[in-house]
């Protein structure tokens, strides 16, 4: 006679055996002792093989879970780096000649980076943070640099023609020696007064965004 093991697994219950196959009838147990087998002392061993079978299956199923739990990550959860420019993490970097002309970087952070040459050119920084940074030699012209950080950054020598500073932060070392400011809007920008007379000794030109005349937004005499 064939008999064939059927083995449940429930991750609420214990395993459920049962000894079957087509021709089983009630009658047969009757008979196991007749076949050789003691069925009490049968049933003992073959519960206890499915019980461990059952707690392997469900100790294999509970790694599987959690692993996926790890590769499945939530993308909203993935982290985005200095800002919203993409992955990349743009604080602290050596940028160097980078190209982020007219891109949208609403508040990113450039703080401490290395941004000489880079290009800015019609891009929207507004609120982003330059602090500290390095923009010797960039282009910030046509920006929109309202309400940006350049606390202590090196603005030596760069284009900010017809940018809109409106709101920016300049202070401490700030330094904008060198630097195309014609046509540039420094309304509400806070700087020291020695900066402020240099810059109205090159001040020129009218803001195409605003219609401000530079010179005006730096209360120059």
């Amino acid at each position: 006679m064939a008999l064939v093991l059927n083995v449940s697994l429930c991750s609420t219950s214990k395993p459920n055996l049962s000894l079957s196959n087509s021709n089983f009838k009630p009658t047969t147990l009757l008979h196991l002792p007749l076949l050789g087998f003691n069925a009490k002392q049968t049933r003992q061993p073959l519960q206890k093989l499915a019980f461990s079978l059952g707690e392997s299956v469900s100790g294999a199923t509970l790694v599987a879970l959690l692993s996926a739990s790890f590769i499945f990550v939530d993308p909203a959860l993935a982290f985005k780096g200095g800002g919203p420019y993409g992955q990349e993490v743009t604080r602290g970097q050596d940028l160097t000649g980078k190209d982020f002309s007219g891109k949208t970087l609403i508040k990113q952070d450039f703080k401490t980076s290395i941004l000489r040459q880079a290009n800015f050119k019609g891009a929207k920084l507004i609120g982003a943070s330059f602090f500290d940074a390095d923009l010797t030699g960039a282009d910030l012209s046509d920006a929109d640099l309202r309400n940006a950080d350049f606390s202590l950054a090196n603005v030596t020598k760069a284009n900010l023609s017809n940018a809109n500073l409106e709101g920016a932060l300049a202070t401490g070392n700030t330094s904008f020696k060198g630097s195309n400011i014609t046509g540039a809007d420094f309304t509400d920008v806070p700087l020291r007064e020695d900066q402020r007379e240099y810059l109205c000794k090159v001040a020129d030109g009218v803001n195409p965004t605003t219609g401000n005349a530079t010179r005006d937004t730096l209360f120059c005499n």
